[in-house]
């Protein structure tokens, strides 16, 4: 506890600040044990107080949560606490309290959003994860999924997605008009990463009877990066099995064309960020016909995302792209509307369809 400091809040905080730096200095040097040096990263959490009414609890609490802000921020760094800061932790933990019983209510559900061929015929579905939250009406991956991948509950959370996912194969491989339909999945970085991951696959399309060749894993660059050889062993693992994987965000990360032929990749996937200006950006327009001319280097097929004019679907035809996912052909839904909304457009389709190399 630092005592005496200015009546000034501003000032006081800068003191304390100073006095912290030199704590987090101090306790970031190199130090040697049984012959080996070792360093720390430590984190500071701060509070302020002037003879306001909080008990010795309450402040601790304000600096620990002050502290695992730092935390959060990167380590080796300080924090002040705020009553804002407060405020947001305890959104957090009652998010978290939410989402776990929200995997024990079966409150989760599968949206699917068309995957279409140049005939603008439906070859597949993305499956899209939506919340049914009693109070908040359906709630969208950007408001809970940061938090699952913090707390570790997007490994139940994505076991989950993967067994609905194969389940809804198993029903269409049932159905003639539905039977050549892909359903794309996107892997979180923490569920891939576990070392249970193929092995809980591999048991989930046994156990659902599901077409190892009709799912089709989407991972992001980053996720590849951080250690290729044992993605690389996993994506073989499963490859063997009869998954494809399709790489989602290609060009918006580190694009190494060095990680990209050591791995058994099916599709690129083009960024709905680039598709989005690609008639008015001459950048985007440039960054995916690299896209496309990779691809076809490589023996890959190509799928654009966020195509939601024909404009930018006719634009993409012209520049070799043969394959679509957007508004253009449909919002995410539920499997009845989705069924509903493309059994037309199934009928038409003769043949099974795949998505081709260019």
């Amino acid at each position: 506890m630092l005592k005496d400091l200015d009546t000034k809040l501003d000032d006081a905080a800068t003191q304390a600040q100073v006095v912290g730096e030199k704590v987090i200095n101090v306790l970031s040097r190199p130090y040697e044990l049984a012959g080996h040096v070792y360093h720390s990263t430590p984190s500071l959490g701060i509070t302020l107080f002037d003879g306001q009414k909080n008990s010795i609890d309450d402040l601790l609490k304000q600096a620990d949560l002050a502290m695992y802000q730092a935390k959060a921020g990167g380590r080796s760094t300080m924090r002040f606490f705020s009553s804002e800061m407060q405020t947001v932790m305890l959104h957090r933990i009652a998010l978290e309290a939410d989402i776990r019983k929200g995997l024990v209510r079966r409150e989760f559900a599968l949206y699917f959003q068309p995957q279409v061929d140049v005939d603008s015929h439906v070859v597949g579905a993305e499956a899209l994860l939506r919340w049914n939250h009693p109070l908040d009406g359906v709630v969208t991956p950007s408001g809970f999924i940061g938090l699952a991948e913090d707390t570790g509950l997007i490994r139940p959370l994505g076991l989950w997605v993967l067994e609905e996912g194969c389940h809804q194969l198993e029903r269409w491989a049932n159905d003639s008009a539905r039977s050549h339909l892909t359903l794309a999945i996107n892997v979180s970085a923490h569920q891939f990463n576990d070392a249970r991951f193929v092995d809980q696959l591999l048991d989930v399309l046994a156990r659902t009877g599901a077409n190892p060749n009709r799912l089709k894993l989407e991972l992001t660059e980053s996720m590849l990066v951080s250690n290729v050889d044992e993605v690389a062993a996993k994506m073989f693992a499963l490859k063997a099995r009869g998954v494809g994987f399709s790489l989602d965000d290609f060009g918006t990360g580190y694009s190494s064309l060095s990680y990209l032929k050591r791995l058994p990749l099916d599709q690129l996937k083009i960024d709905q960020g680039f598709v989005r200006d690609i008639l008015v950006d001459p950048n985007d327009a440039a960054i995916a016909k690299m896209v496309l001319a990779l691809a076809k280097s490589m023996g890959l097929a190509v799928i654009a995302e966020g195509v939601e004019t024909q404009a930018q679907r006719e634009y993409l035809y012209r520049i070799g792209c043969r394959a679509y996912q957007g508004y253009l052909y449909g919002h995410p839904m539920t499997i009845a509307d989705f069924e509903l909304s493309t059994a037309s457009n199934l009928a038409a389709v003769q043949a099974p369809q795949a998505l081709l190399p260019i």
